[in-house]
């Protein structure tokens, strides 16, 4: 909590918002503490903002500033990648939204085999190319491909996101599979939330990544088209109540 030189308080959140102008009696504020209100404060028990969205907790003031950062009730921000989207909402809000808004193609099921096509793969943009959302398990994931630069190379990427918490994330395991001419490269792992922005993900490399001339073998002819075929499937990880390992519950 800070003072002006006339008595008025106003606590550091609103202190910047008002260009550390007192907005009682636009003198500057100082740096001169209440310590009376900030005793106050540390002793009031306040719900968490995301009360509505589900969360029952309850923290002293200056605990609850942290925890709200952090709240798994806190909303999803969009997690479509071609533009700087700045909606949030909640799962179901945001898959209404990417279908109505951004025009995503949505499939059901697990298994998904997809097709991509450029006829000049030597001008590569930094910018997605396709997003697509699968529905399964009851849950929603977004498969992402897309080229960017590399060095001072193009690479073309693919990875699966889960909407959803990072600890439900982990329940799930994905594969991709890219191949040509007798030739394939496989990869398998554990999708991220989209708590995980995507480029995060996209710079930690964590997916199937293609160099561009292997894309143009697996393309064949005149390697001047990228012609790439990408399959792959989704299964949840369940417990095995003998052994305790994970065993894989694949999608029918």
């Amino acid at each position: 909590m800070s003072l002006c030189h006339n008595g008025h308080t106003l606590c550091s959140t609103c202190k910047t918002r008002v260009h550390n102008r007192c907005p009682t009696c636009r003198q500057e504020l100082g740096d001169i503490r209440c310590l009376a209100l900030e005793k106050v404060a540390e002793s009031l028990e306040l719900p968490c903002k995301y009360f509505s969205l589900g969360c029952p907790e309850i923290f002293p003031y200056y605990s609850k500033l942290k925890h709200e950062a952090i709240c798994n009730f806190r909303p999803y921000s969009c997690p479509y990648a071609g533009s700087e989207c700045s909606v949030t909402g909640d799962i179901p809000f945001l898959v209404a939204h990417l279908r109505d808004d951004h025009k995503v193609d949505m499939h059901s099921g697990c298994t998904f085999n997809h097709r991509y096509v450029k006829s000049n793969p030597r001008e590569v943009e930094n910018a997605t190319w396709m997003l697509t959302v699968f529905h399964c398990f009851g849950q929603y994931f977004c498969l992402h491909f897309e080229a960017f630069q590399l060095g001072m190379a193009p690479v073309y990427m693919a990875f699966l996101r889960f909407m959803g918490d990072e600890m439900e994330a982990r329940n799930y395991s994905y594969s991709l599979e890219v191949g040509g001419n007798g030739r394939k490269l496989i990869w398998e792992g554990t999708p991220r939330s989209i708590r995980d922005s995507h480029r995060k993900v996209r710079d930690s490399h964590d997916g199937l990544i293609i160099q561009r001339n292997m894309a143009l073998f697996f393309s064949g002819g005149d390697r001047k088209e990228l012609k790439l075929r990408v399959t792959g499937r989704i299964w949840k990880e369940q417990q095995n109540p003998d052994g305790g390992a994970c065993i894989p519950n694949l999608c029918s």
